[in-house]
């Protein structure tokens, strides 16, 4: 029997990986064998996804947001991976701002028979599926959309929802605690450190146990937040351990980044800290119960921002602590 293999592509980060598992699930109805391509910041989370077999790991210099140079040698590589992992077709998933070309080209010169992708420039003999798409849909239904343009569909009894691979590891606490996630991969959608270390508080005296999570370079960042009443958990989770923590929670409150769709793929309330400068329709947690708290009529509405442009950061610092602590009640009442 002839084995099919379909490579998909996502090359930048947690969050963007989380939001394909749709997309994959569909593909890998419909394939023997799925390999994922990420990003080095994806690739955790790529393994995460139910119905990923192999997981590449590449530094794409047109799509990262600290890139490499361009490097021949680099590419040639990649070219030649690609070679020898021999996918019959793939399937190259794009944020509204990025082009699939450049690796479509590079798939192409790797001898890869079918490519699909969205997108809104010519790609002449690049994509045999160029599917078009409206932007403002939520980022795992604008996936799977381009999924079943491909000729791929969820199978039956599939809800379409974020997901991870089970089991998770039995490293969650009693379940019902509230987690604090005070970083941000993008640092103009981090809620500011001192409301946060004010929402410990404020939850602590509401009654709820909360834990404070955070990545091995976010040590200093989770301990002040903690302070003396939170469990700061910073450094001390991998993506699989923090999976399990977040779903024993009863509420996650979190910026617009991974930890946010990890907690929507475990089926968590969110209270989402949503800075504008993308648009929360495409971004927010998807398929959970969520309060989206930020201005999102600020002056940094979808300028894209790495770094926030407004004095004062007053999309997210106009939010309390007293917000937080209703929003946190609402998502667990819902």
């Amino acid at each position: 029997m002839v084995s099919r293999t379909v490579l998909v592509a996502r090359l930048d980060s947690v969050g963007d990986v989380l939001v394909q598992g749709p997309l994959v699930r569909a593909v890998a109805a419909g394939a023997d064998r799925v390999v994922f391509l990420a990003g080095p910041a994806g690739a955790e989370a790529a393994r995460l996804l139910p119905g990923v077999d192999e997981v590449e790991t590449w530094a794409c210099p047109w799509i990262l947001g600290d890139p490499p140079p361009v490097d021949a040698d680099d590419l040639a590589g990649l070219t030649e991976r690609i070679r020898a992992l021999a996918p019959d077709e793939a399937v190259v998933s794009t944020s509204f701002h990025q082009s699939p070309l450049p690796l479509a080209l590079v798939l192409r010169t790797a001898g890869v028979r079918r490519v699909s992708a969205i997108s809104v420039d010519y790609p002449g003999s690049l994509l045999d599926v160029r599917h078009r798409v409206d932007d403002d849909l939520p980022e795992p239904e604008r996936a799977l959309s381009l999924a079943r343009a491909a000729g791929f569909d969820l199978p039956a009894g599939d809800d379409g929802r974020l997901a991870v691979r089970r089991p998770l590891p039995p490293v969650a606490p009693e379940p019902g605690h509230v987690v604090v996630h005070p970083g941000a991969s993008v640092p103009a959608r981090a809620w500011p450190a001192h409301r946060c270390a004010e929402a410990v508080e404020a939850l602590a005296d509401a009654g709820h146990r909360v834990l404070v999570t955070g990545g091995p370079g976010e040590r200093a960042l989770t301990a002040a937040v903690a302070g003396t009443r939170g469990v700061d958990l910073g450094g001390a989770l991998g993506l699989a351990e923090l999976a399990a923590v977040l779903e024993g929670a009863a509420a996650v409150v979190v910026g617009n980044t991974g930890p946010a769709h990890l907690a929507a793929a475990v089926g968590t309330p969110v209270v989402s800290l949503f800075s504008p400068v993308v648009p929360a329709v495409r971004w927010a947690p998807y398929g959970v119960p969520t309060v989206l708290l930020g201005d999102q009529d600020a002056a940094c509405r979808l300028t894209r921002a790495r770094e926030c442009p407004v004095p004062g950061h007053p999309c997210l610092a106009s939010v309390t602590a007293a917000d937080v602590v209703a929003a946190v009640e609402k998502v667990m009442a819902a």
